[in-house]
C-alpha cells in the first residue's frame, strides 16, 4: 500500500537516538520530512543521510524539519550519528510497523533478486498532518536537494 499525496500521514511513536520518545503530532502545524532508509552506515543510506544533512541548514531556515527512520536500533544511531556529524534526529523501527504503515516495507529487487525490507522512501508531510508528497525506490543520491525544493515550494 502506497500512500498518495492528500492522505493523512500515519500517526507514530518512536525512540530517537538518545531514547527519547518522537511523535508525528509534535510536528502539527509545520511541516516535516520523514524518510525512511534500509540501513545505518552502509554506502546509499549514508550518502542519503549526509546530503539532508548538508541541506540542513535550508531545511531548518524554512522550519521544516528532517526525520530519517531505519530498523536499526538507538546505539547503532548513535554510532551513525557521530561518525558523520549528523544533525537530525534518527529513529528506530525496529520491527518496522511503521514502515509497513507508509509502504516503506515490502517486497523489492536488489540486483535481480527480490528480498523484503526497507523501500528507500521519503514523505513531505504539511502542516496539517496531509502528505504533501511521496517518493517511492528513491535513488539517495541527489534526492535530499529535491525534496528540499519541494519543501520550499
Amino acid at each position: 500500500m502506497r500512500l498518495e499525496t492528500g492522505s493523512t500521514a500515519p500517526a507514530f511513536s518512536l525512540e530517537d537516538q538518545d531514547g527519547k520518545k518522537v511523535s508525528l503530532s509534535d510536528f502539527k502545524g509545520r511541516k516535516v520530512v520523514v524518510y525512511f532508509y534500509p540501513a545505518d552506515d552502509t554506502p546509499g543510506c549514508t550518502k542519503e543521510a549526509c546530503q539532508f544533512n548538508d541541506n540542513l541548514g535550508a531545511f531548518s531556515r524554512a522550519q521544516v524539519p528532517v526525520l530519517g527512520i531505519s530498523p536499526d536500533d538507538s546505539e547503532s544511531h548513535l554510532k551513525f550519528i557521530s561518525k558523520y556529524g549528523l544533525s537530525f534526529p534518527l529513529l528506530s523501527d525496529l520491527d518496522h510497523k511503521v514502515m509497513e504503515l507508509y509502504g516503506a516495507w515490502g517486497e523489492k529487487t536488489l540486483y535481480g533478486k527480490k528480498s523484503v525490507g526497507v523501500i528507500r522512501s521519503t514523505f513531505l508531510i504539511d502542516e496539517e498532518g496531509k502528505i504533501a508528497r511521496a517518493w517511492y525506490n528513491v535513488r539517495a543520491d541527489g534526492h535530499a536537494a529535491k525534496v528540499l525544493e519541494e519543501a520550499l515550494a
